[in-house]
Formats: C-alpha cells, structure tokens, sequence
C-alpha cells in the first residue's frame, strides 16, 4: 500500500520521504555563503543569541556537548574553548556541504583537538544512550521532519542531569513587530538571497518554514511529551527569536 503521509516544506506540502532531501537540496545551495547571509540577515544580532545561549547551558571544563545541525561552527567553536582539553565536542550536521565548511571553519580557528565531526540525522542521532552533559540544536529543529522523534533521540543521547538548548526563530508576541517583520521575511529577505547568494528560493523557504514552526508554548509541549522537565524559554527581540530549555531528569 502506498504511503501517502505529507509534510510541510515550507508552505507547500511534500510526501514526507522527500523533505529531508528538498531540505538538502536547500542548504547545499546556500552553504557558501551561509556564515555571510547570517550576519545579513540578522545585523549580527544571531551572535548575540548565540552567546546567550551559551550562557545558559551550564557547560563546564571536561564536559561533553553536542551540537546537533551544528552548521557552519559557531556554538561548537565557543563550546571546544569552555570544555577545554579534557571535554568533547561533536558538531554533527546531516548536511555534508555545511558540515564540510564547518570543520574547515574550525580547523582554521584552530579547535580541531576538541572538536569531531558526524553526519547524521537529528531523528536518529547516531551515539549511545547517556551520552552528552549538554546538547544543543541552534536554527534548526524547524528543518527536521519528524521534530518529536527528534526530541525523543535528543533525550535519549542526554546524560542523567544533562540539559537541551533549543534556539530557533518562534513568534513576534507585538502585532506591529509581526507586521515588520513579515514584510521584511517574505519582501526583502528573498532578494538579498538573490543579490548575495544568487538563490531567492532557498530564503522563500527560510522565511515560511519559520512560519511553520510550533510556537513557543506549542514547542514547550513537545519538549514535556519527550520526557525533558524543567522546561522553559526565553524570547529574545520581541520574539523573533526563542530560546527552550530543559533537562534529562
């Protein structure tokens, strides 16, 4: 019997075999010139989240963190100087081209001795169980097919105590913010993806998968239906931006 089960990729609909490979298709077209539109984008702004994020995390010298659609290396890069010689920090990508440039990245920043690298699906997270003090997944869970089997391999990979830091763009809670903010998503956000990285469908695609993505309460839910406790989040820029937190009790 055919499997006629659907997603969302973006706006549009799509069997659900094939999203991860549009998804794919996505972030090999805008690797090059991934770290450049980031700083684009957001005005530099997404290092501001990141490093409050890092900041909640709890990460220590001699801990293990895992960086789940680790991209291009930003957090992996600030978490392999905190863990220290004696910590381990994966970055793992399912996309080979933004893993690619991301450990060329971090080779150039000198982090390598710290640093490893694993291509794999955050769905299914290819390490054993008890494994990570920390994980985090910055920008990317909106990508993930399945996001609550995400969450449960997530929880699984988590040592006892070890903690989850999801960052991901949620919603404005201003109407005023919401209207600018859609105007600047689907009107100006596409043409610098033309202008810069020559591809204005890739940016259409960020702009309504952000859309899509479960809302702050909603996302919290999942976390909570996955085992994680303690949960909370923290809106950052009205909104915009979001980062969940939890623990593996």
């Amino acid at each position: 019997m055919k499997d006629n089960k659907t997603t969302h990729f973006g706006f549009k609909k799509v069997p659900v075999g094939e999203k991860a490979s549009k998804v794919a298709d996505v972030f090999h077209s805008v690797a090059g010139k991934y770290d450049l539109m980031n700083d684009l984008m957001s005005g530099g702004v997404h290092r501001l989240w990141k490093r409050y994020a890092i900041s909640l995390s709890g990460v220590r010298a001699g801990q293990s963190v895992l960086d789940v659609a680790g991209g291009t290396g930003d957090l992996a890069a600030q978490f392999s100087k905190i863990v220290g010689s004696n910590g381990k920090v994966v970055l793992v990508d399912i996309n080979e081209s933004m893993l690619k440039i991301g450990r060329d990245k971090l080779i150039d920043m000198g982090c390598s001795n710290q640093v490893f690298y694993a291509l794999g699906d955050a769905q299914n997270l290819p390490f054993p169980d008890d494994t990570f003090d920390c994980l985090t997944i910055a920008f990317g869970l909106r990508n993930v097919t399945d996001k609550d089997m995400a969450l449960r391999s997530m929880y699984r990979v988590l040592k006892p105590g070890g903690r989850l830091l999801i960052l991901e763009f949620s919603k404005p809670s201003n109407s005023l913010l919401k209207k600018a903010y859609d105007f600047y998503s689907f009107n100006l956000l596409p043409k610098i993806g033309k202008y810069v990285a020559n591809d204005s469908e890739s940016y259409q695609y960020l702009a309504e998968s952000i859309r899509m993505h479960p809302d702050q309460s909603t996302l919290e839910d999942m976390m909570i239906r996955a085992n994680f406790s303690s949960t909370e989040y923290y809106d950052m820029t009205g909104g915009i931006v979001c980062l969940h937190r939890g623990f593996k009790a």
